[in-house]
């Protein structure tokens, strides 16, 4: 098949073309050759930005457009507008941060999504916000522009090597550096995450096999729990290390942020950690094992000198010297207390 990717460089895109070169289908990426411009050198390179002249996409045809890095509806609908006629398929990768409300387990497909609040319309700034609301017009625009013939995959968290955000790698780079490691004591709190590769795999088998509709692309099979995933993170990438969990209280009266400082972590009983995952799991969805996943985003961050990424729109983890210091207050109230 020949397939034409919006994106295809970075984390989601690079493994998807990854997957799609792998079995054997001619590829073409769209990229503005800023990020591993060098990548794949079997495929076909278009260098662009979407946010301007799409005239370099005219007068080709592919038979499915992937679109791995569309936020803002304007750019998502002048893309699909463009491809309309020259693709029969248009695979848009979402987020379930699409839905109007995540506070409850088992969201499905159907569940109503997010709209903008009074006079954000127009609004093309993409923060924590904005970002659900701005990926369900993004949706909007593409199901417009095919309908009928667009798949429309809403993963959770994703994870695995070459994840720019760090927000899986903090644990194996936190682990393996040993020593005291802070964990919020929430143990028994449900996560979900998805290898981007396993997700990768997933959309070019449903591009060959012709799938439409909508997904959420949530795994694994099994459910997961914080303590679980880190005790198998633990077991990899530093099993001299200890765990102290902490009491979430404490952590957030001192600011720490959930998620984004110690990530996999959101007090309560988040729906974004339970969402339905069935007819995914039902459509061919598949899992590595976590062990696996650990592993080899180990090894990618020692392959980067053990350098945790962190892109220039997130917070950073949790630092060496802010661990220890919240480490320190913590044994201290412990031991006042007895």
């Amino acid at each position: 098949m020949r397939l034409l990717i919006l994106g295809g460089t970075r984390f989601v895109g690079r493994h998807l073309a990854a997957a799609a070169l792998a079995r054997g289908h001619e590829l073409t990426l769209v990229h503005r050759g800023l990020t591993n411009p060098g990548l794949f050198p079997a495929a076909e390179h278009l260098l662009g930005d979407r946010g301007g002249d799409l005239s370099f996409l005219s007068g080709r045809r592919w038979d499915a457009a992937v679109d791995v890095n569309g936020y803002v509806p304007r750019l998502v609908g002048a893309s699909a507008g463009r491809l309309a006629g020259a693709v029969e398929r248009y695979v848009f990768v979402s987020t379930v941060s699409a839905y109007a409300g995540l506070s409850a387990a088992g969201t499905a497909e159907e569940a109503p999504l997010a709209q903008p609040p009074a006079g954000a319309e127009e609004t093309e700034e993409v923060t924590g916000e904005s970002y659900g609301w701005l990926k369900a017009l993004c949706e909007r625009a593409v199901t417009a522009a095919f309908p009928d013939r667009s798949l429309i995959v809403r993963p959770g968290l994703l994870v695995g090597p070459e994840d720019h955000t760090g927000r899986f790698a903090y644990w194996p780079w936190r682990f393996a550096r040993g020593g005291e490691v802070l964990a919020p004591d929430a143990p028994g709190s449900a996560v979900q995450l998805l290898d981007a590769r396993d997700l990768g795999e997933w959309i070019v088998r449903q591009v060959e096999s012709g799938g439409t509709g909508v997904y959420n692309a949530a795994g694994p099979e099994s459910p997961l729990t914080l303590g679980g995933i880190l005790a198998t993170v633990r077991e990899i990438a530093g099993p001299t290390a200890t765990i102290t969990w902490v009491d979430p209280d404490f952590l957030l009266a001192r600011g720490v942020s959930p998620w984004s400082e110690l990530p996999l972590w959101l007090p309560g009983e988040s729906g974004f950690n339970r969402v339905d995952n069935c007819p995914a799991r039902a459509a061919g969805l598949t899992f590595r094992p976590l062990a696996e996943t650990v592993r080899d985003t180990l090894h990618w961050l020692q392959g980067l000198g053990g350098v945790l990424p962190v892109s220039a729109d997130r917070s950073p983890q949790l630092m060496p010297e802010r661990e220890a210091e919240l480490l320190r207050e913590w044994r201290g109230l412990k031991t006042a207390s007895c």
